[in-house]
C-alpha cells in the first residue's frame, strides 16, 4: 500500500479536545508524514447581509477567517515538533464535506483523519453527517476517530466480504488487509480478519418440508471459514486470527472489536448516495455507531467521487 505522506485533519471548530489531530500525530510520527490541519467554517448570516457591499461582506468573512486561523495555530501547537510539520487551512464553504473532499483530492492526501461521535438515529436519515458524506464519497481512505488508544501489541480488525468471487472484491479484500498490515507494523499490532454469513432462509425451511437447516448452515458456514482462512495464508495471518460469525456483518463486526477490545476497523465502502443510501445506508455507518474504537473506510481502486464528476 501507499504510505501515509501526506494526512489531511479534519479540525473540530466547537472544542480545543483534538483526538483526531492527536491520531494524526501519531500516525505521522511512523512514517515522517506532513500534516495539514483543516478548518471549514460557514456563517449564514454574513451572506444575508444586504445593506453591506460586496467588498464589506468580504472583508468581514475574511476577519471571521483570521480569527479561526489565529485559534487554529493556537490549538496546534501543543502538537509542533522540530520533526513533524502541521500546516493549516481555513475556508469558507457552505457545505464541510465537499470542501475536505476537494481539497484531499486537489491537494493529493493520502489519509483524511476526522474524530466522530454517536449520531442521533432520526437527524442522520434527514440530515445526512459530515461522516457519512466523506465515508460514501471520499476517493481517499478516511480515518474516524474514537476516544480510545492504540496500545503496543493491540489489535486491528479487517472486515472482508468473501461472498463474492469477482476481482473487485478481491481487490478490495487485499487492499483492505495490506494497510492493516502496514499499521500492525508500525504499531506492533495483530491483525484479525472478521466475516459474516447469513443465516438459514426461514421461507426456504417452510416451504421445503426436505430442507434441513442445520446442513445448509454448515456448508455455508464452511464455505465462508474457507475464504477467510485463504485470505489469512495469502498474507500470512495467523489462523486463529479468522473469526467467521453468523449475522449480519453490522452486527458481527462491532461485537468482535468489543470482544477482542480493538483498537482499529477496517472496511471498504463502495461509496452508496442518494435516496436508498438515505434509507439503507452503508455496512461503514450502522458499524460506526456501534463501535468503541477508530475506523478506517477504504474505497475500492479506480473509485471516483461524485464530487470529480
Amino acid at each position: 500500500m501507499k504510505d501515509y505522506k501526506k494526512i489531511l485533519v479534519v479540525i473540530n471548530p466547537t472544542t480545543d479536545h483534538q483526538p483526531a489531530l492527536a491520531r494524526a500525530v501519531e500516525l505521522a510520527s511512523k512514517s515522517n508524514a506532513e500534516i495539514t490541519a483543516f478548518l471549514s467554517i460557514f456563517d449564514f448570516s454574513y451572506e444575508m447581509t444586504s445593506i453591506l457591499s460586496s467588498q464589506e461582506r468580504e472583508a468581514m468573512r475574511q476577519g471571521v477567517i483570521d480569527q479561526r486561523i489565529a485559534w487554529l495555530e493556537s490549538a496546534i501547537s501543543g502538537f509542533s515538533s522540530k520533526n513533524l510539520t502541521i500546516n493549516t487551512e481555513v475556508v469558507w464553504h457552505n457545505r464541510p464535506f465537499e470542501s475536505v473532499i476537494n481539497f484531499a483530492i486537489n491537494g493529493e492526501f493520502d489519509l483524511i483523519v476526522k474524530s466522530t461521535h454517536q449520531h442521533d438515529k432520526l437527524k442522520a436519515v434527514i440530515f445526512t453527517p459530515t461522516d457519512w458524506h466523506l465515508m460514501r464519497k471520499s476517493p481517499v481512505p478516511v480515518l474516524m476517530v474514537k476516544e480510545h488508544d492504540w496500545p503496543v501489541a493491540g489489535k486491528i480488525v479487517c472486515a472482508v466480504n468473501v461472498v463474492s468471487e469477482d476481482d473487485d472484491h478481491q481487490t478490495l479484500n487485499g487492499k483492505i488487509i495490506s494497510h492493516a498490515l502496514d499499521l500492525a507494523k508500525k504499531f506492533s499490532a495483530n491483525v484479525h480478519l472478521v466475516n459474516g454469513y447469513p443465516g438459514t432462509p426461514v421461507n426456504l425451511a417452510i416451504e421445503l418440508p426436505d430442507f434441513d437447516a442445520n446442513i445448509y448452515n454448515n456448508t455455508v458456514r464452511m464455505q465462508h471459514e474457507q475464504r477467510v482462512q485463504y485470505l489469512a495464508q495469502a498474507y500470512n495471518i495467523p489462523l486463529e486470527n479468522c473469526h467467521v460469525e453468523e449475522g449480519l456483518p453490522e452486527d458481527v463486526i462491532p461485537e468482535l472489536a468489543s470482544k477482542l477490545d480493538a483498537e482499529l476497523v477496517i472496511l471498504g465502502t463502495v461509496g452508496r448516495t442518494g435516496f436508498s443510501a438515505a434509507l439503507i445506508g452503508n455496512t461503514a455507518e450502522h458499524v460506526i455507531d456501534s463501535i468503541n474504537c477508530d475506523l478506517l473506510a477504504i474505497k475500492p481502486d479506480g473509485y471516483k467521487s461524485p464530487l470529480e464528476e
